[in-house]
C-alpha cells in the first residue's frame, strides 16, 4: 500500500490550517508527525483518514485518486488522545466491534481479538467492563480495537498523552514492537521530541501548517535544517544566541569568544545565530576548550533524575539540562560550560550553516 499527498491544503474560512503539502507513505513504514499543539498534525491525520476533505490538492492510494472518498471507503483505523470505549460492552466486545460490523466470522473474531489482546497484555481483562479498568488499560483496549482491524493505514493522534510517565514508557516500547510486525502504514502524531526519537522511523516536523523537514528521525534530530526545526525537535527548545564570525574565531552574544571548531571553519565572515542543546550545557567544566557562560539563575526545575537550570546571561535566556538533583537559588550566579564541538550555526535566514559532527552530537 502506498499513500501519496500532492499539494494538499486545508482551509477553514479565511484561516489556512495546512499549506500545500506533499508526502509519500509506504507499507511497513512508521511515520512520526512531530510538532507543537495546533501545528497541524491532527488536521493531516484527518485528511489521511478521509474525515476531512482537502481544500485543494489530491490524495492517492496505490495510484487511485481517493480525494473525495469518505473514511468508510478507506482501509483505515484511528486512535485518539482520549480513549473511547463502549461503556456497556466488555473488553472483548469493544475490541471485536469493528470486526462484527465488517461481517467477520465469529471464529475469526475470537482468534483475532485474543491475539491482539495478548500482544497488548489485556488478555486477562476480556470479560471486564471499561469502568473496571485503569486509564492505561482503557487506552490499551482502544489501541487493540484499532489494531484488530489490520487496516492498511493506522493513525494515532497522541495516544499516550493522557497517561502517566511510567505507562507511556511501557506502551511506547510495546507499540514500537507491534508496529515492526505489521505491514500497515503507521502515522503517529506527537508533541514530544523524546517520543519521536524513541519510536524511530521517519519524522515529519510540522509547524504552523507546514512540513519543515522530513527524514529518518535520528538524522532530522541531529541535523535540523533550520532554527525552527531545532526549536521543535528539542525539549527544552534549543538555546539560540546571535553572534559574528570574524576570521578563525567567533563571538557569541557580546562576551563569549570562541575559536572556530572544525565544523565551522568554512563559514564566511558575518552574522549568525548559534545554537546549543540544553543537554550539552554542563555546570562543571569538562575540558580546557569549554566556553564559559556566567548568568543569574531565573528558575531551577527538578524533574526526576534531572535538573533544568534557567539562567540569564547579558539579556539572553539559557536552559541547561543537568543529570542529577541540584539545588540553585533564584538570583544565584552560576557558570555553565559547553564544548564548541556541540555548537550549531544558523545563517541570517535561519537555515543550518554548520552542524556538529555526529559523534559530538551524541550519535556514537
Amino acid at each position: 500500500m502506498t499513500i501519496r499527498l500532492e499539494e494538499v491544503t486545508r482551509k477553514m474560512g479565511a484561516e489556512t490550517h495546512i499549506f500545500p503539502t506533499s508526502m509519500e507513505l509506504k507499507s511497513g513504514s512508521l511515520n512520526v508527525l512531530l510538532g507543537h499543539t495546533l501545528a497541524g498534525k491532527t488536521t493531516l491525520l484527518r485528511l489521511l483518514a478521509g474525515l476531512d476533505r482537502p481544500s485543494s490538492g489530491k490524495i492517492f492510494v496505490d495510484g487511485v485518486d481517493v480525494t473525495g472518498a469518505s473514511v468508510r471507503q478507506r482501509n483505515v483505523a484511528m486512535v485518539y488522545q482520549q480513549f473511547i470505549n463502549y461503556p456497556s460492552f466488555t473488553v472483548f466486545d469493544n475490541v471485536a466491534s469493528p470486526l462484527r460490523r465488517a461481517g467477520v466470522s465469529p471464529q475469526e473474531i475470537d482468534q483475532r481479538v485474543r491475539s491482539v489482546a495478548k500482544s497488548l497484555h489485556i488478555d486477562a481483562l476480556l470479560d471486564r467492563l471499561p469502568a473496571e479498568l485503569s486509564g492505561g488499560q482503557q487506552q490499551r483496549v482502544a489501541l487493540a480495537r484499532a489494531l484488530v482491524k489490520e487496516a492498511g493505514l493506522l493513525l494515532l493522534d497522541e495516544p499516550l498523552v493522557n497517561l502517566d510517565y511510567k505507562l507511556r514508557e511501557e506502551l511506547r516500547q510495546e507499540l514500537r514492537a507491534i508496529f515492526r510486525r505489521r505491514e500497515s502504514i503507521v502515522v503517529y502524531a506527537t508533541t514530544e521530541p523524546t517520543e519521536a526519537l524513541l519510536l524511530g522511523g521517519h519524522a515529519f516536523v510540522v509547524d504552523e501548517g507546514r512540513i519543515l523537514q522530513s527524514g529518518p528521525s535520528i538524522e532530522v534530530f541531529h541535523a535540523p535544517a533550520s532554527e525552527r526545526v531545532g526549536k521543535v525537535f528539542s525539549d527544552p527548545p534549543i538555546n539560540l544566541i546571535g553572534g559574528r564570525v570574524t576570521g578563525r574565531s567567533a563571538v557569541l552574544g557580546d562576551t563569549i569568544s570562541m575559536d572556530l571548531p572544525d565544523h565551522m571553519t568554512l563559514l564566511d565572515e558575518g552574522a549568525y545565530r548559534f545554537g546549543v542543546r540544553a543537554n550539552f550545557l554542563n555546570v562543571r567544566r569538562q575540558s580546557d576548550r569549554d566556553l564559559e557562560i556566567e548568568g543569574c539563575v531565573e528558575l531551577a526545575e527538578i524533574s526526576g533524575s534531572e535538573t533544568f537550570i534557567h539562567l540569564e546571561h547579558h539579556g539572553v535566556s539559557w536552559v541547561a539540562q543537568e543529570e542529577g538533583v541540584h539545588s540553585f537559588g533564584l538570583g544565584d550566579t552560576v557558570s555553565i560550560f559547553v564544548d564548541p564541538d556541540h555548537v550549531y550555526a544558523f545563517d541570517g535566514s535561519g537555515r543550518l550553516a554548520a552542524c556538529p559532527p555526529y559523534e559530538a552530537r551524541g550519535g556514537g
